[in-house]
């Protein structure tokens, strides 16, 4: 019943930036954490970025200073700005929220579907 649908993602040269979105809807009574990973081929999925409910925010080492999470509550969405990509930046980026589902009144983790985000040199 909930869903994220995740946008943004594209094909970029280094250097350049994109803005990844991606928006819950359905029966949500709250989100708490939400977080970008990505998972490039023959690699695991890794965290890239995570925020809290009170915007308390961790990235991983690779793209501090580069990209920046944030969210807005009032429409259950979580954002990634991605500036000064690299090559190695390649990957398919999915997003995760930790939502109470309001009918049940259980926390339950979802993923988006994934976007493919491909940074040329």
């Amino acid at each position: 019943q909930v869903q994220l649908v995740e946008s943004g993602g594209g094909l970029v040269q280094a250097g350049e930036s994109l803005r990844l979105s991606c928006a819950a809807s359905g029966s949500i009574s709250g989100i708490n954490a939400m977080g970008w990973y990505r998972q490039a081929p023959g690699k695991q999925r890794e965290l890239v970025a995570v925020i809290g409910s009170g915007g308390r925010t961790n990235y991983a080492d690779s793209v501090k200073g580069r990209f920046t999470i944030s969210r807005d509550n009032a429409k259950n969405t979580v954002y990634l700005q991605m500036n000064s990509l690299k090559p190695e930046d390649t990957a398919v980026y999915y997003c995760n929220a930790d939502v109470l589902q309001g009918a049940t009144m259980w926390w339950q983790a979802y993923w988006g579907q994934g976007t493919q985000v491909t940074v040329s040199s």
